[in-house]
């Protein structure tokens, strides 16, 4: 009895290798099917908390809308991607490493293929600049600089952080489902700015002011491009799409905010329904923001006026770009992801403005000295305790594809110039250049920024951004490299026109009638 048991119990398991094994032939027979899932997270701060956007302290004091953690989901039945969108100043590695952790363990996505992109609000919580822990090693002045001086992410809004992303990321994997889709480019013009001039004075200067007669010209460029990537069901809705736009969110709504994503999400929800998820992702914005230093105007370049007027402009070009892609939507395919780290060395600070920097910092309260002069000697003092245990910052350069688009990557402030020349350099249809993605390392510039011509905020040396000059070329040529390790899946087409019937609209065949 017991051996016709354990036959029949081999019997049953081969029939069910046997059909597991014809299910996935036939699957494999039939080609991957495209699947893509939304879903999004509130993970606002509270009022109160730490504002980060500057190297000083400063607390949130009102509430304006929700900050939120955007996940869309991509899938070909095989291996997922996953991309995210935080509306954050920044966020670090060690928060993405847990993030990433957990989410392979609730949804079995690698972490490599999972892109955490963010915002840059000003306006959003504590997720740095300077993580709890991170100068407990250092002297007490260097611990009273980075903790009582500067702000410090808190641990229990990191928290909320990482399980937000991670909750988003598992209910769009859950709600994957069969879709089409689509990607391409909208035009958001005159509403993004470079900040960085040269003068007459033969330097470049960031932010000289609206109407410096001192100003030549820009020292750099602005892409006016609005990268959208949309999923549709069969019934038409839009279930979710990617924005990416290349602006500092910087607008300063009056409270805690997403700042102008917040109005790209309510334009495109305005257009295409309140169940679209927009998840978005930075371009390389290091330095273009919404001020215009040559406006002839007087008008609001600050506050909810200019983030409704940005955040609008730009989700009208996506809406435009969207609604214009809808007929053509198909599969993406197929799904990719490369990625690598590499070593950029840090800029190190002379000696002796080290001992200046630090006469400075330890003058008493109340001391004359100028503020801008106060702050970059504190972030020259913090540097020089950072570099003594990582002169070398590790860099996560990242491409996720999704047929014929590409997400490139970068932890960086990146300059615009060289997400333009990203975008060039091809061999993708749709490049998206993601700035702040997956840890941050500050201020990149071009090297033309870092010569003797250039200057300006961006290229101050601080605890923030610090890599050496050629930093910026090594993350561009790296992406290329990423990028072209990567074949482009085909563009969807819509189906042909039928032929022609031989019958015209019998209201439009007719003369002209003049009595």
């Amino acid at each position: 009895m017991e051996s016709r048991r354990r036959r029949a119990v081999r019997v049953a398991v081969v029939l069910l290798a046997v059909g597991l094994a014809s299910e996935s032939r036939a699957q494999a027979a039939e080609g991957p099917v495209f699947l893509a899932g939304f879903a999004e997270r509130d993970v606002s701060p509270a009022v109160g908390d730490e504002a980060p956007g500057g190297y000083g302290k400063a607390r949130h004091t009102a509430f304006h809308d929700a900050c939120k953690a955007r996940a869309a989901v991509f899938d070909d039945g095989t291996a997922p991607v996953a991309i995210v969108g935080l509306d954050a100043l920044l966020i670090r590695g060690p928060t993405v490493a847990e993030a990433r952790r957990r989410i392979t363990e609730r949804t079995g996505i690698p972490g490599e293929r999972v892109l955490v992109a963010a915002s840059h609000s000003h306006a959003a919580g504590p997720t740095g600049m300077i993580l709890p822990g991170e100068y407990d090693a250092d002297d007490s002045l260097v611990r009273r600089l980075a903790y009582e001086k500067t702000v410090i992410a808190s641990p229990e809004y990191l928290a909320k952080v990482v399980a937000g992303i991670v909750d988003a990321v598992a209910e769009a994997h859950q709600r994957r489902g069969k879709a089409r889709a689509a990607a391409g480019y909208g035009v958001a013009e005159g509403v993004a700015f470079n900040r960085r001039f040269r003068m007459r004075e033969g330097f470049t200067m960031t932010h000289p002011g609206v109407g410096n007669p001192s100003i030549i010209g820009p020292a750099g460029g602005v892409d006016p491009q609005v990268g959208v990537l949309g999923a549709w069901n069969d019934a038409g809705e839009c279930l979710g799409v990617v924005v990416n736009f290349a602006c500092h969110a910087t607008t300063g709504p009056p409270g805690i905010s997403a700042d102008y994503v917040h109005h790209v999400e309510r334009t495109l929800r305005g257009a295409l329904g309140d169940g679209c998820v927009v998840v978005f992702t930075a371009g390389m914005a290091g330095d273009v923001t919404q001020v215009d230093n040559r406006s002839p105007f007087a008008y609001p370049q600050f506050g909810e006026a200019a983030s409704r007027r940005l955040g609008a402009a730009v989700g009208a070009a996506a809406v435009t770009a969207l609604l214009r892609l809808e007929p053509t939507a198909g599969d993406l395919l197929p799904l990719g992801a490369r990625g690598r780290t590499v070593a950029i060395p840090r800029r190190v600070p002379r000696a002796d403005r080290v001992a200046r920097a630090r006469e400075i910092v330890e003058l008493p309260d109340g001391a004359k000295v100028d503020p801008t002069e106060w702050t970059f000697a504190k972030e020259t003092v913090l540097l020089a305790a950072r570099l003594e245990r990582e002169p070398v910052a590790p860099v996560e350069l990242q491409a996720i594809q999704v047929g014929p688009a590409v997400f490139l990557a970068c932890p960086a402030e990146y300059f615009v110039d060289y997400g333009l020349e990203l975008k060039a350099a091809g061999p993708f249809p749709v490049t998206f250049p993601v700035s702040l993605a997956n840890d941050c390392v500050g201020y990149v510039p071009t090297e033309d920024a870092l010569g003797p011509r250039g200057g300006g905020y961006e290229t101050r040396l601080t605890s923030y951004s610090n890599l050496v000059p050629t930093a910026g070329r090594t993350i561009c040529d790296g992406l290329k490299v990423l990028a072209a390790e990567l074949s482009p899946g085909p563009v969807p087409r819509a189906a042909p026109a039928p032929p022609f019937q031989g019958q015209p609209w019998s209201y439009g065949n007719l003369p002209p009638e003049l009595d």
